[in-house]
């Protein structure tokens, strides 16, 4: 017989739940939920849907588990070994599925274990709680964040977050996220001056005025970081100039880099450095922030340590506590001040053709999260 948590994985990956279409998963997640005596109230917002649901007394120490229904759209569906949206398990225990990764194999291991908690602890202490969003994959606009506000306006009480983000590099359990480091993007324009090539003094070259610029913010040491975050970094993602033409002299330059930035740093210390340095070469410019989140960070405690020892227990591996990869939703549940921290299966299919999971570990992740439950309530 299959695990159910096998089964509920699958029912997820089923639903063709692209963002920010929920399809039919947060009705999926509510009908197991409901029968356990969850309180269940529906926060849908535009196109997005939102779950917020617990079990136990609102005034109790409250464990919380968050996660997103929505994936990523799958490509070229010809690739596929198998449909994406039609989960398959091969002969060697492996799910494959648009989501079973990221992070439908999340949500389904936090559901299953919080049925399992509450059957055997009906009279549990503290409080279970499930914050589940649409909106992670695409603009994350209307989704967790605007649900948190919504919780923090009505002093909702959230001590510890499980966020069931695939966390793990080449094994499950080897690494715990608890924290991330903050994203701060800039969209940059160069003005300059339009003309032929064959007449550069009768034209500005904003490609050429740039490239100082630009060689001074790629060279730059922005920090060193520190004992729980890398060093941050820059990296230019989009640049762009011209009309096309061979023998036009482009009169703006469009330029887009993006910061990962330590705890070191914070996003109006980013901007004024980056200002200092475009004026400092007397550029003409239009410049727009856009920032994703700030850095957060979770220090070793009682809901790290109740992390790792139950990953012990389960896997035989000592886990490590790491703030590298991308954002995730945990930057707006941060602002709740409760510890949190990301868990979830391997991260190595994630967003790619073929996104896969081994059953296994989805059972494995299960225990590890009814184990945390009863550590902590």
């Amino acid at each position: 017989m299959i695990e159910p948590v096998i089964n509920l994985t699958k029912e997820l990956i089923a639903e063709k739940s692209i963002s920010p279409d929920d399809k039919n998963c947060q009705k999926i997640l509510i009908e197991r939920l409901k029968p356990l005596g969850f309180n269940i109230e529906t926060v849908n917002i535009g196109n997005t849907k939102n779950l917020w649901a617990y079990h136990g007394n609102p005034t109790d120490k409250t464990i919380m588990f968050a996660g997103h229904t929505d994936v990523v759209p799958v490509g070229d569906e010809s690739k596929w070994q198998y449909p994406p949206f039609e989960p398959t398990i091969n002969e060697n225990g492996v799910l494959y599925g648009r989501g079973a990764s990221d992070m439908k194999s999340g949500i389904a291991a936090m559901i299953c274990a919080a049925e399992d908690f509450v059957k055997n602890n009906p009279n549990h202490t503290g409080r279970v709680a499930f914050l589940i969003t649409s909106d992670e994959e695409a603009d994350a606009t209307d989704g967790t964040r605007k649900v948190v506000d919504l919780l923090m306006k009505r002093q909702e009480r959230v001590d510890f977050c499980i966020v069931g983000e695939p966390s793990c590099n080449a094994i499950l359990g080897d690494q715990i996220k608890n924290g991330r480091r903050g994203s701060l993007t800039a969209n940059l324009v160069i003005h300059g001056i339009q003309g032929h090539v064959a007449y550069p003094h009768l034209a500005d070259n904003p490609v050429h005025r740039f490239a100082p610029a630009l060689n001074e913010l790629i060279s730059t040491s922005w920090d060193n970081g520190n004992k729980y975050f890398p060093k941050t970094v820059m990296q230019v993602a989009n640049i762009n100039g011209g009309t096309g033409a061979e023998n036009v002299i482009p009169g703006d330059l469009t330029v887009q880099f993006n910061f990962r930035y330590s705890s070191e740093l914070t996003d109006e210390m980013i901007k004024s450095r980056v200002e200092n340095i475009l004026q400092k070469h007397n550029l003409k410019y239009k410049l727009n922030w856009r920032l994703s989140g700030h850095p957060f960070l979770t220090p070793q405690g009682e809901l790290t340590n109740a992390t790792i020892n139950a990953i012990k227990e389960f896997t035989g591996i000592d886990a490590q506590l790491s703030t590298t990869g991308g954002t995730s939703d945990g930057r707006f549940i941060a602002k709740m001040g409760c510890q949190i921290i990301e868990l979830g299966v391997l991260n190595k299919t994630i967003h790619k053709v073929n996104e896969n999971a081994s059953c296994q570990d989805i059972i494995t992740l299960k225990k590890i999260y009814q184990r945390i439950l009863e550590k902590l309530l």
